[in-house]
């Protein structure tokens, strides 16, 4: 693994490898505490985070790893400092380089002037670590080759990577999102060429008979400005019980968090005896583990 900033640096044998790496992590802890002792990598934050933030340093630490958190308050990415400086600067200090970022254009410009493993902790293109822990997740519970997966609400960057990890790992995807929160024809092109993709405005259509019934806030980091706006919009998309009983008898749910509750998905569904979302946010910690072995060997 070079870098990873899309699901689309992935091929299928690739993601397949990390979700049994990082099964085998959170099945055996111990073989693999201490097992990058003397690395040291930088996790650098524009955006809030609880998630993200806690599962990558608690991985490193686990591993051996020394993390160090940066802020952007302290860096001033593309306004103190061009990213090619930053990134030029920091993988003389370290080994690898996670970076939440609000555009995306910052993680390719590092990307491209670094020689170490730059990792896309979130921008608005992707979340590709999301999306590696829900397929860990969604692996746990059913064959991947044999789930079908509806996701119902924003086109959005959770979107994109969860569409691109299903088909590659044999899996198909519904998509239910209104007119103009469509995902992008370049994920959906990508995203075919592994597997079935879906797109219908019609969040029933969706669901219907699907194994796993997926969803996101409806309005991201970066689109507060909207949220009133879409806040009508997405109310046909909301998540409750009875969108949720259409899906399979066994189908799962599952959420990236944090969920704002009553919006895109209702507390009975939520709190759901088939809800995986607290199963997801602790796979971050095993597949963020399974990431570093692979890219720092």
């Amino acid at each position: 693994m070079k870098h990873l900033l899309r699901i689309g640096d992935l091929d299928s044998a690739e993601l397949i490898d990390l979700i049994t790496l990082s099964q085998r992590v959170k099945d055996n802890p111990r073989e693999y505490a201490g097992a990058l002792v003397g690395r040291s990598i930088g996790l650098f934050f524009m955006k809030q985070s609880v998630r993200t933030w806690v599962s990558t340093d608690v991985a490193a630490i686990q591993l051996g790893i020394h993390p160090v958190v940066i802020r952007n308050e302290q860096i001033g990415l593309g306004t103190r400092e061009s990213p090619e400086d930053v990134g030029r600067v920091l993988e003389r200090y370290l080994d690898l380089l996670g970076m939440r970022v609000f555009d995306h254009e910052d993680l390719e410009r590092v990307a491209k002037a670094v020689s170490v493993p730059v990792i896309n902790l979130l921008s608005d293109a992707e979340h590709p670590c999301q999306g590696v822990a829900d397929i860990q997740t969604m692996a746990e519970h059913r064959p991947l080759p044999q789930t079908s997966v509806a996701y119902v609400g924003d086109g959005n960057n959770t979107a994109a990577s969860l569409i691109g990890a299903v088909t590659r790992a044999g899996g198909s995807v519904r998509v239910a999102s209104p007119e103009g929160y469509f995902i992008s024809d370049e994920v959906l092109s990508d995203a075919r060429h592994y597997g079935e993709v879906e797109v219908t405005t019609d969040p029933i259509e969706a669901v219907s008979g699907a194994n796993v019934v997926y969803t996101d806030v409806w309005t991201s980091m970066g689109h507060e400005a909207e949220s009133t706006e879409r806040r009508q919009v997405f109310a046909p998309y909301r998540v409750d019980l009875e969108l949720f009983e259409r899906a399979n008898s066994d189908a799962l749910f599952m959420h990236c968090l944090p969920a704002h509750r009553g919006e895109e998905v209702t507390d009975e569904v939520l709190e759901h005896p088939r809800s995986v979302v607290f199963d997801q946010a602790e796979n971050r910690l095993h597949s963020f583990k399974a990431i570093l072995l692979t890219a720092l060997g």
